[in-house]
């Protein structure tokens, strides 16, 4: 009998220990961001990063008078107030990097998920590995549209398509041409030639069928990391296209803007799909050059006339980084947001449970800090819930000005000759 009860006594120490430690290891919950943090995208990076760690620190931190989601309590509800342990890297833009990295992080750091990774071609083998070893990955601003196409189990995406985006660009001109006495018909297209601006000018061009009044006037690959781009102006100047659609990282985008200056390249209007015509970098690098340039938008600070938690956010980032957030690091927060979401209502650290959550996300406009009407996954993990803006930066600042109807400022048209 005793050494029954010594046998009981043991085992049962034994679970206690073990539900001990579960209930210890699920008072933090690892999750992994994978972003550039040097090189070329450097900048805008580690403003996206910054925005990540914005978003755990509401999450881990009470404030009753905030209205941002998990503000008012301390830590994840569902797990028994856990809270979130962020650990981030950078890939350097490297797609090889980044697979490492998203590799390391599953093996030896135990993150439970992964968000990233702001280029597609990181994004791309990143979320490869993550979906070999069943984890989830979220994307708040990778856009390549075939990154939901691959037939992915535990890859979600919060941000439209490079496909989706496109089309805005077409709906946006023929809207403008509506208004403008002189109409835009040609159309030049300008990307790097990595995944993403592959994708956006494939995407691209597969609409103009659809928008018979607008013709391709050409269409200019260039190198990724390109520290000259004087022979792909001097193909622009010779097009004459109408508008520019370009999908450029920051480095590139302030390049083609000095060279487009220097050689008095002077269309319409310049109209940027991403993050680099319209960040920080690209406003601190130019200064007033940086001006009139258009970027199809998911947030602006300025929509915080209907939105509250935009303005809230916005406060936040500025007050903490001491600069104004833009469009790329709100997206960033936004998917963090969903994400802790998932695990909260998954109510565990198990990772397909976190899939599942991930899967049944339905988050209406009211809990967003973006203008859209919802966060819903369709069967690939695509958010189909996301709608896009154009802005125009003006005297410095970022301004709504598409869809008309929503603009809190007039378009300025045709852009301005840099002085």
């Amino acid at each position: 009998m005793r050494a029954n009860k010594g046998t009981s006594l043991l085992l049962s120490l034994g679970i206690a220990f073990t539900l001990a430690g579960q209930a210890l290891a699920e008072n933090v919950v690892r999750i992994g961001a994978i972003y550039p943090l040097s090189g070329p995208a450097g900048k805008s990076g580690e403003d996206t990063l910054n925005a990540i760690r914005l978003a755990v620190d509401v999450i881990n931190k009470s404030d009753p008078n905030s209205n941002l989601p998990f503000a008012k309590v301390a830590g994840l509800p569902g797990l028994g107030g856990a809270k979130i342990e962020l650990i981030a890297a950078d890939h350097q833009g490297s797609p090889e990097i980044g697979a490492a990295e998203a590799e390391r992080m599953i093996v030896q750091e135990k993150v439970v998920a992964l968000i990233g990774a702001f280029h597609s071609s990181v994004a791309a083998t990143a979320s490869q590995v993550a979906e070999r070893m069943e984890v989830p990955f979220i994307s708040g601003e990778s856009e390549a549209t075939n990154l939901t196409e691959r037939g992915y189990r535990y890859f979600f995406r919060t941000t439209p398509s490079s496909s989706t985006q496109a089309r805005d660009f077409f709906l946006f001109l023929r809207d403008l041409n509506k208004k403008e006495s002189k109409p835009v018909r040609t159309i030049a297209i300008v990307h790097e030639n990595t995944l993403w601006g592959q994708e956006f000018a494939k995407s691209a061009e597969a609409y103009f069928p659809e928008f018979p009044e607008f013709k391709l006037a050409i269409n200019v690959a260039y190198q990724n990391g390109a520290t000259d781009v004087t022979s792909e102006v001097q193909k622009l100047i010779a097009a004459k296209p109408d508008v520019v659609f370009h999908a450029s990282y920051d480095a590139e985008a302030i390049l083609f803007a000095r060279t487009y200056k220097t050689y008095n390249f002077h269309p319409q209007g310049i109209m940027a799909i991403g993050a680099a015509f319209g960040s920080s970098a690209f406003r601190q690098a130019l200064g007033p050059d940086a001006n009139f340039y258009l970027v199809r938008e998911h947030w602006a600070r300025d929509l915080g006339r209907s939105n509250k938690l935009i303005t809230e956010v916005a406060a936040l980032y500025q007050s903490r980084y001491g600069k104004a957030m833009d469009g790329t690091p709100a997206r960033a927060f936004q998917a963090t947001l969903v994400l802790a979401d998932a695990i909260n209502r998954a109510g565990s650290t198990d990772k397909e449970a976190i899939r599942k959550a991930l899967a049944a996300t339905n988050l209406s406009a009211e809990h967003l800090i973006m203008p859209w009407e919802s966060v819903r996954f369709d069967g690939k993990g695509q958010n189909v819930g996301s709608r896009g803006i154009f802005t125009q930066t003006q005297n410095l600042a970022p301004t709504t000005v598409w869809p008309f109807e929503m603009a809190t400022a007039s378009i300025v048209w045709p852009r301005p000759a840099a002085r």
